[in-house]
């Protein structure tokens, strides 16, 4: 335990592993108070000594037992309201896909294509998937090492699916509008007889002898995949093992993360669509500062198996792509149970691309749109520009009167349980960043998180679910900054979807996005909400001048 010694304080953690008399831990005890805020008298102190000193015993047997990363615990977070009721009518999916994409006389152009175009052209077989995985390998081969944004090629298994996807194409088989459509994975998925480095230095040559659940949907669906893209390490910012991701429009700038390379590599042209993961924030930041649309889906809408877990009760799987329509696309391929991820619920996605927008009942978080921030131009032109659409938002409030703040120690301690193998061998000292606000810090802070503020905080974001929930009632969609107030904190502890997309640019050229709110599992509404305006506004269609082709 050399590395909790270091903490400059002498915790709870500390006093039951380093003191071997019982009877001297009486005033070990007292300190140990101070930096938990309790008060205990002396008697109470002579009376817990022993057994504290006695679970000695539980606390190693439980760390001689091995624990993968991919065991989850027991608790499973229920996102569901009391009094909520979950749709099972599911309609007839109206995708949106053009049916008169012409194809360009440089196919190389073709990299920054939608999803919906692309289909388009692979149905009707302008293009083969082969031809079109080819153009997106020579593409990351190019430029992956200038963004840092690729762990490893998949290159033979891309072209064996590619050929599949054609083959079935000549044989009257075609399995939607992503056969034969070239996409990169978050390398914290695992995929069979490839590395799954969680893009840290002690994982980085793992390999996981199995496929995730969202590889393998993305398969049946004929996805093809081209690449295994970078991570902050363990699902936090953009510095891995490797280098640190860049922002296509700005390369001495990071991606930000931990989404990092799905967001780097679908800017760029590297892939036609990618798929990140967020805890709390890690498909909205790096799809912000990458300038595409990404999906946080409600907690329980995808599958978690075979995908790193950071925090049981926080962690989801979405789409990055170039805009909203193409989201809903790859979502309705990666959505669903499969029997193994025990928190998914399965509900429908009645996703109609040319909705009629005109009745639903929209709001915005005035409160954040009204503070002084360095975004707030484009934002209040976002705004603007929804008010052009026929929709008049009206002022909502983001719900009060909880320490929500403090609730993020749900992360820290369950970030902790996943990773505790690695501070107790302190193999964290391998991971590249060292910082104070880095992982191996936190992971021995939340050491000494009790179990009793574990369980209160969970009791209050119980109270948290129920409010919003009250709030959302009301409302289809609700607009915010994607970085408002705590907006973010509070919707990925409740498990609400967001849609996060391109609103123009700062200052200094980097993109800037809007973020867009909807019902628990209703990704459908606020994807076609969304889709209404990109159609309305062209910051979908803006693309890195290092990388576009002529």
């Amino acid at each position: 335990m050399r590395n909790l010694t270091k903490l400059a304080f002498i915790g709870f953690w500390v006093m039951i592993n380093s003191c071997s008399a019982p009877q001297q831990s009486v005033d070990d005890i007292a300190e140990t108070e101070k930096v938990l805020g309790l008060s205990f008298t002396q008697a109470e102190r002579d009376s817990l000594r022993d057994g504290v000193y006695e679970m000695k015993d539980a606390y190693k047997a439980l760390r001689e037992f091995e624990l993968p990363n991919d065991v989850p615990p027991s608790i499973n977070f229920n996102p569901i309201p009391t009094e909520f009721s979950i749709s099972q009518n599911q309609e007839t999916i109206d995708y949106g896909i053009p049916t008169d994409v012409a194809l360009p006389e440089n196919k190389e152009t073709l990299a920054f294509y939608t999803v919906a175009q692309l289909a388009s052209l692979i149905k009707s077989q302008k293009i083969s998937s082969v031809e079109l995985t080819t153009i997106y390998l020579d593409r990351l081969k190019k430029y992956g090492d200038s963004l840092q944004c690729v762990v490893t090629l998949t290159e033979d298994l891309a072209m064996q699916q590619a050929k599949r996807a054609d083959e079935e194409l000549a044989n009257g088989t075609y399995r939607g509008p992503l056969h034969g459509i070239p996409y990169g994975l978050k390398d914290l998925l695992a995929v069979k007889g490839y590395k799954t480095t969680w893009g840290a230095m002690p994982y980085k040559d793992q390999l996981i002898d199995e496929t995730a659940t969202v590889a393998k949907k993305l398969e049946n669906a004929g996805g093809v995949l081209v690449a295994k893209l970078t991570l902050g390490a363990l699902a936090w910012g953009d510095v891995w093992f490797g280098g640190k991701t860049r922002n296509p429009w700005d390369l001495s700038q990071g991606s930000s993360g931990s989404s990092a390379g799905s967001a780097s590599a679908t800017s760029a042209g590297l892939v036609a669509f990618s798929i990140g993961t967020e805890t709390l924030g890690s498909i909205v930041s790096p799809s912000t500062r990458c300038g595409v649309s990404g999906l946080r889906p409600s907690f329980g809408r995808v599958s978690r198996a075979g995908a790193m877990a950071l925090s049981w009760s926080m962690d989801k799987i979405g789409p990055i792509c170039r805009s909203a329509q193409d989201c809903a696309l790859v979502f309705d391929a990666i959505r669903g149970s499969d029997g193994l991820d025990q928190t998914i619920v399965d509900a429908p996605f009645n996703f109609k691309a040319n909705r009629d927008i005109s009745t639903l009942k929209v709001g915005y978080f005035k409160e954040f749109f009204d503070a002084d921030y360095s975004n707030k131009e484009n934002d209040q032109a976002s705004l603007e520009a929804v008010r052009e659409m026929g929709i008049e938002p009206v002022e909502v409030k983001m719900p009060d009167g909880l320490p929500i703040g403090a609730l993020r120690l749900i992360l820290s301690a369950e970030a902790a349980a996943a990773f505790e193998e690695l501070t107790l061998s302190d193999k964290d000292d391998l991971l590249v960043r060292q910082i104070k606000n880095a992982w191996p810090n936190v992971f021995r802070e939340a050491r000494l998180i009790p179990a009793v503020e574990y369980i209160q905080a969970n009791r209050v974001r119980y109270l948290l679910v129920q409010k919003v929930n009250e709030l959302f009632k009301d409302y289809d969609v609700i607009i915010t900054p994607s970085f408002g107030g705590n907006q973010l904190l509070v919707t990925n502890l409740t498990g609400h979807p967001c849609v996060v997309v391109p609103n123009g640019f700062n200052e200094k050229g980097s993109p800037t996005s809007i973020s867009f709110l909807g019902n628990l599992f209703d990704e459908a509404t606020i994807l076609a909400f969304v889709k209404a305006y990109q159609d309305a506004t062209d910051h979908d269609e803006k693309y890195p001048p290092l990388f576009v082709v002529d």
